[in-house]
């Protein structure tokens, strides 16, 4: 999809996914010192949002300006206008400050190889001295073996295939695939994604 597709479904309603974060997010980053965090194809800003709410200066960037508007109000209504910016930016041409995050997310950019490999390399670079870099995706498995998420192999990913580029420049210190509960019209389901956490020391 390209921008004009994305800001064409996040038109579609209030919010296109919800205004929680992420469950596996929640998991990895309650315990680290609050600081600056890049939340890279943020979206809608939920994720940022709520590291906002606890602490953290938070700089949201994503391609689709409909996404990043309703950040700014889901930001606003919710106390941390001040903490979170919103960014309009393309990932693909994005290139990072060195060394200038204490944590980095990202999480369901779900786009082909090589373009998600250039992402996490910059990613990797942003990250400072003590800082984490965060990665969660829709994993390749899922497709066969899990629920929704997107249908098409070629955007799909394993932690293994994060770690292996992340091993050159970070620590990995979490690199599985995980199980994410998820309510259909028809009951419950499980989806298959996958979560990376890496550190540099």
């Amino acid at each position: 999809m390209d921008r004009a597709a994305w800001d064409a479904r996040y038109r579609e309603k209030d919010l296109l996914w919800t205004a929680e974060p992420n469950r596996f997010l929640v998991e990895v980053a309650s315990g680290l010192e609050p600081g600056v965090a890049l939340d890279l194809a943020g979206g809608e800003g939920r994720n940022a949002v709520w590291l906002a709410e606890r602490g953290w200066r938070v700089t949201v960037l994503d391609w689709s300006k409909v996404a990043l508007d309703k950040g700014r109000t889901l930001a606003a209504a919710r106390g941390v206008a001040a903490d979170v910016t919103f960014m309009e930016t393309d990932l693909l041409d994005w290139q990072p400050a060195k060394a200038s995050a204490d944590l980095v997310i990202v999480v369901y950019l779900q786009v082909p190889s090589p373009h998600r490999e250039g992402v996490w390399r910059n990613a990797a670079a942003a990250v400072r001295t003590g800082g984490r870099l965060i990665v969660i995706g829709h994993d390749s498995s899922n497709l066969t073996e899990g629920y929704g998420g997107p249908q098409d192999s070629v955007v799909l990913y394993t932690a293994d295939e994060v770690s292996a580029v992340l091993a050159g420049s970070l620590i990995v210190e979490r690199s599985e695939r995980v199980e994410r509960p998820v309510e259909g019209e028809d009951g419950m389901h499980v989806a298959l994604d996958n979560v990376t956490v890496a550190f540099r020391p």
